[in-house]
C-alpha cells in the first residue's frame, strides 16, 4: 500500500447541523490519521473489510450495506482499505449547537 494514496472524500452537506460526506476506499488507500470533531454516524453503502488503525492497534471494521454504526467525538485513528476490493461509507457527523 502507498502510503500517500488517500480515499475520495466527497462532502455532500456541510450545514449548521450535520457534515455529510462519502467516503469512496479503492485499494491501498486510507484516510491519513485524524481525530473526530464530532460525534458521527458511518452507514456503508458497499461491503468490505477496512482497517482501523489506532495508537492501540489495528482492528478490522467489516461494512456491511445498510447496518450503520455511531462511534463519539474524540476518536482518533486512520482507516485503510488494504483489501482488494473497492469499499464506500456515507459519514455523518453531528455539529453540536454552541448555545
Amino acid at each position: 500500500m502507498s502510503e500517500s494514496a488517500t480515499a475520495r472524500a466527497t462532502v455532500q452537506i456541510d450545514d449548521d447541523q450535520v457534515r455529510v460526506t462519502r467516503w469512496d476506499f479503492p485499494p491501498g488507500t486510507q484516510t491519513g490519521t485524524h481525530t473526530h470533531e464530532y460525534d458521527y454516524v458511518v452507514v456503508p453503502v458497499s461491503p468490505g473489510t477496512l482497517k482501523v488503525k489506532t495508537a492501540g492497534g489495528t482492528a478490522d471494521n467489516h461494512l456491511v450495506p445498510g447496518s450503520s454504526y455511531q462511534r463519539s467525538a474524540g476518536s482518533t485513528h486512520n482507516v485503510v482499505n488494504e483489501s482488494h476490493t473497492e469499499c464506500s461509507f456515507v459519514e455523518i457527523e453531528l455539529k453540536r449547537s454552541s448555545e
